[in-house]
């Protein structure tokens, strides 16, 4: 019985020691915390009243602070799947090659919208491109329809083209040719933007009809066919697709999937070029 009864005290003095041991632990705790927020109160209220007269300090403050919060924002956001934080830039939408066809003329509008029917392409990036067109065009003397049916054939509007000899862009401009063209623009690398290839692709456009005295001609020029018999059709390809986007601009209606190769582009080239049609 003994034996029991001085188990029963050691348990009782064990579960004492342990509540007393916890209680000590949580009321020590709950100093620490009330402590710390204490400091951590004090020292909001120092800075805050050291930086009522220190703004620039006032300013450092709020940009750690901003800056700290946006982390913690960006990494929740990475967690959950979202890789566009961290990334992402406002600024973007300046350098898109786009327009709102509204905002163009009209025969501009119809022709953006033909092109981007005929094409399979956005009609805002297309927009974009004809109002170029019109504006170099007046610049440089250029009938715009012409700009725009080189870049058809040449690329079929797509900017990132490339030719197995090196063409490169809308227009498939020959960037290593005509690299001292893109300086202006900041390189080679910008045969690729949309615009700045436009520019360079009329500028050589124009020094190849200059050269060789008349439109047709000077597209043989440019699509580097001048010393060879024949250009393929492409002279004949251009201007027939030029004359369609002509009858757009002039508000006719001419079918999307009307052809701009075959005997029709063989006799406008033969027309244009003072000779005949092949077989005639």
């Amino acid at each position: 019985m003994r034996a029991i009864d001085l188990m029963r005290r050691a348990r009782r003095a064990t579960t004492r020691s342990v509540s007393v041991f916890a209680g000590d632990v949580g009321h020590g705790l709950l100093e620490v915390s009330h402590n710390t927020l204490a400091l951590v109160g004090l020292a909001a209220v120092a800075v805050a009243l050291f930086g009522a007269g220190r703004p620039e300090l006032r300013q450092q403050v709020e940009a750690v602070a901003l800056e700290w919060l946006q982390d913690r924002h960006e990494q929740r956001e990475i967690a959950a799947g979202n890789v566009l934080v961290g990334i992402s830039e406002p600024d973007a939408v300046a350098r898109a090659t786009a327009t709102d066809p509204g905002s163009l003329s009209k025969e501009q509008a119809a022709v953006a919208q033909w092109l981007a029917r005929r094409y399979r392409v956005a009609t805002e990036p297309v927009a974009a491109l004809v109002h170029e067109a019109w504006t170099i065009g007046r610049r440089a003397s250029l009938d715009p329809t012409l700009i725009l049916a080189v870049i058809a054939i040449e690329s079929s509007f797509n900017p990132f083209a490339q030719s197995p000899v090196g063409a490169q862009g809308l227009m498939q401009v020959m960037t290593r040719v005509h690299d001292d063209k893109y300086g202006p623009f900041g390189g080679t690398h910008a045969a690729f933007d949309p615009i700045t290839n436009l520019r360079v692709g009329v500028q050589v456009l124009k020094e190849c009809i200059a050269r060789a005295g008349s439109v047709a001609e000077g597209l043989r020029h440019y699509v580097g066919a001048a010393m060879q018999e024949s250009d393929g059709g492409y002279a004949g390809r251009v201007l027939v697709e030029q004359g369609h986007l002509r009858a757009v601009a002039e508000g006719r209606r001419v079918p999307v999937t009307v052809p701009n190769t075959g005997n029709l582009a063989e006799k406008v080239a033969a027309l244009h070029l003072g000779g005949t049609a092949p077989g005639r």
